[in-house]
């Protein structure tokens, strides 16, 4: 199997990377000084003029496959853009192409309504809107989504929406306007046709935002993580998402391009703080020696390199699979690639940090921030041990 990017794929490649030097990473450190100077949930202006400029640039909405609405690629052309994006927490929202905001327009796109549609995926499209997903609740094990209480009450012509949501990634920008939310409609049900999803907007009266959550004490304003509450919170019939218990038909539709969208990305991170690593290590001497005259040192860089080529590999087949036999078929290597990634990510970030010395662990560089984005991503979209699970299932099942 041989991974090269398309002519399409490329010419994308080289005005993404273009633009990211020359409009990305040099506003990197004012974007951060602007946030931590001014309101830290209000957004820098520069996100908007940036966002104007990538449109201009016909950099917008890369991701979508098979859609009108993307740019035509497949996920195997959209992981190395993918890749590059990640290599900036903050820019993937840039080209349109954020989480949350890719898997909310995935799935209004797969399962949306005409109404439903036109009322906020095309503003989630134009980039005028952001969104979030409310799935997770504090008092459960969230990483089996039966689990979950969450009620959403059929009333009449409405839906009566009660429970408590957490890590609602998004819900602290103040352009957030739509949560997609997971509760169960029918308790009586099989086990997985209990939950459905539907549609909230966030100014409907009962919805409060009771905190923001911090990752390792960062907040990640003005994205941030919130914690919910939904209060006898009545929406209409008709922002059901496909219908009633079909809630995990289409969370599979949407977690799997979403996890290994994480996935590429964290490929970026690994790849610049690679970076990061092999020019500090030239530059620094100690003990009459740079540090890249080290052993140690150049066995880290050379793990390193190893490490994110294997799973840059993984991630190429698993893209690779999706577009040729489905998400479903393609599920083992999806899990895979989710526990190896963000595995992956860390330990190259911890070896850059080592590097840098008390920089490292500093917010002179971006690698204690990477560092805890990656770890976060452990635990998102399914822990670790649950995607071992999967595969170790899947293996045991083959081998029968």
């Amino acid at each position: 199997m041989i991974f090269e990017m398309s002519e399409r794929a490329q010419d994308y490649h080289e005005r993404l990377t273009t633009f990211m030097e020359r409009h990305v990473y040099p506003n990197e450190r004012a974007f951060y000084d602007w946030v931590d100077q001014g309101d830290r949930w209000q957004v820098p202006p520069m996100m908007e003029q940036l966002k104007v400029a990538a449109r201009a640039a016909g950099l917008w909405n890369l991701f979508l496959p098979d859609s009108e609405h993307g740019a035509g690629l497949s996920n195997f052309e959209y992981a190395p853009l993918c890749e590059v994006m990640g290599r900036v927490v903050f820019a993937p929202e840039i080209f349109n192409c954020g989480a949350p905001d890719t898997g909310n327009m995935e799935v209004l796109e797969r399962y949306g309504s005409d109404d439903q549609k036109e009322r906020w995926l095309k503003p989630l499209l134009a980039g005028e809107i952001r969104s979030c997903f409310a799935m997770t609740e504090p008092e459960v094990a969230s990483s089996d989504a039966t689990n979950i209480r969450s009620s959403i009450t059929r009333d009449g012509d409405d839906y009566v929406i009660n429970g408590t949501k957490w890590w609602t990634s998004g819900a602290g920008d103040p352009r957030c306007e739509i949560a997609i939310f997971m509760g169960v409609t029918n308790p009586e049900d099989t086990r997985y046709r209990q939950q459905s999803m539907i549609l909230v907007p966030l100014a409907t009266p009962g919805v409060t935002i009771k905190r923001m959550l911090t990752v390792f004490g960062y907040d990640d304003a003005p994205h941030g993580h919130a914690e919910i509450s939904f209060e006898n919170v009545r929406v209409p019939a008709s922002n059901m998402l496909l219908g009633e218990g079909r809630g995990f038909e289409i969370a599979q539709g949407r977690l799997g391009p979403g996890r290994i969208h994480h996935c590429m990305r964290l490929i970026g991170v690994a790849e610049r703080a690679l970076e990061s690593m092999c020019r500090r290590v030239q530059q620094r001497v100690a003990f009459g020696r740079t540090l890249s005259e080290q052993g140690t040192v150049r066995a880290d860089i050379a793990t390193s390199r190893i490490e994110i080529d294997q799973a840059r590999l993984l991630t190429l087949k698993a893209a690779h699979m999706m577009d040729t036999v489905g998400n479903k078929a393609a599920k083992a290597e999806i899990a895979m690639i989710k526990v190896v990634a963000p595995n992956v990510a860390l330990r190259v970030l911890d070896r850059a940090i080592q590097a840098h010395g008390g920089g490292g662990v500093s917010g002179d560089f971006p690698l204690a921030y990477h560092w805890a984005m990656s770890r976060t991503l452990r635990l998102a979209d399914g822990p670790d041990e649950v995607h071992r699970e999967s595969v170790a299932r899947l293996e045991l099942k083959r081998h029968a």
